[in-house]
């Protein structure tokens, strides 16, 4: 039963098993997607993919070592994480140490890869909103004392990660605090003010910066828009209506033949969508309930308030980030440079992912099954 309780010491299998099968599909479905683009690029079909194995393999085996671990030991290192992850965001400012691609400076140089620190941004800040909570329960209705502190430091890493420019991280972070602050039980005047002040500098962002209002309007009909901005999601419907039931078979995909761009990255679930049709969607969509229901069963037995807010944490951090990713791919909300965990090509992604998976199989092991939960 999906539900049923394990027993003490013993990982989630159910949890270690999804995240198995979704890192494999994702390393089968980058290959699909980027072997013909890696060929023309740099004369090696598998490029993409032995860069993204190399950081799946360490990712996995910081999984396997974090599993082994005990969570509880991040309780004293939720400050010098958010401190390491502000020091990261500073340096990719830096030149010769921050790297610009495409007209945006997001990445570190590591030897002869990249990182994004972003992504551990992600990471150290779901350990440190835990690590708050959990201290600050009896003041999360007030303001000054409960709510003001995370906003702060949520907002610093937001203004270090916007100008890269990333708005979609940005945007994520903000509605990563918006969701705890709501799960802890912040009030809902404090919720709305915050959005009513957050809202106007959101739509600023996107009017005065030519490049998001016209993803905007082509988000809004993208057939008016449809050999420029609208090119990209229009080109992902056509994949999925040429999928049809079982799609057209694993690698016979064409849209990924120069049509769709970034076809192993931000859309590669179009990709899917076009080679395994109707049913490969519905499996991978299913695989991603599973695993957010895993997660929140996870939070809802752990033995602390602390273990609670960062199972529940990670499990949001993996599953909002999937369901924006799924959304922006079928047309449902504007374009964002946001990865599909486990599946899109990203090493970053990917490694930051798996260490999250690992720290929720390490609270997995220690549920207290006789308590009804933390919520």
């Amino acid at each position: 039963m999906l539900w049923r309780n394990d027993k003490s010491n013993h990982i989630d299998f159910t949890l270690l098993i999804i995240t198995l099968v979704l890192t494999t599909v994702g390393f089968i479905m980058i290959f699909s997607a980027s072997a013909i683009l890696a060929q023309q690029r740099f004369g090696d079909n598998l490029y993409f993919l032995k860069r993204q194995l190399l950081f799946g393999g360490l990712g996995l085996f910081m999984m396997f070592l974090l599993t082994k671990a005990d969570y509880r030991r991040l309780r004293p290192l939720a400050y010098p994480l958010l401190f390491v992850s502000i020091l990261l965001l500073i340096l990719v400012y830096v030149p010769g140490i921050g790297l610009k691609i495409g007209g945006a400076r997001r990445w570190i140089h590591i030897g002869h890869t990249t990182f994004q620190p972003s992504e551990i941004a992600k990471l150290s800040l779901t350990i440190y909103m835990a690590y708050y909570f959990s201290k600050k329960r009896e003041n999360i209705r007030e303001f000054k004392k409960g709510v003001l502190p995370v906003l702060g430091v949520t907002f610093s890493l937001i203004a270090l990660i916007y100008p890269q420019p990333d708005f979609g991280s940005a945007m994520f972070l903000g509605l990563l605090l918006l969701t705890f602050l709501f799960i802890a039980g912040a009030r809902y005047l404090h919720l709305g003010l915050i959005s009513a002040t957050v809202l106007p500098f959101a739509l600023y962002a996107i009017l005065h910066a030519g490049y998001r209002y016209r993803r905007f309007i082509s988000f809004l009909n993208p057939w008016k828009t449809a050999k420029s901005t609208g090119f990209q999601i229009i080109q992902s419907f056509i994949s999925f209506g040429s999928g049809g039931l079982f799609g057209k078979g694993l690698g016979n995909g064409q849209q990924k033949l120069f049509f769709l761009p970034a076809p192993h990255t931000d859309f590669i679930f179009s990709v899917i969508a076009e080679e395994l049709g109707f049913v490969g969607v519905s499996l991978l969509i299913i695989l991603f309930m599973l695993f957010i229901s895993r997660g929140f069963r996870i939070a809802y037995l752990a033995q602390s308030h602390f273990a609670s807010y960062l199972a529940l944490g990670i499990t949001l951090m993996i599953g909002l980030q999937a369901m924006i990713n799924l959304s922006v791919v079928m047309g449902l909300l504007p374009t964002k440079g946001i990865t599909l965990p486990f599946i899109s090509y990203g090493g970053s992604s990917l490694l930051i992912t798996l260490i999250g998976v690992g720290i929720l199989l390490s609270i997995s092991k220690r549920l207290d099954t006789r308590e009804t939960g933390r919520w």
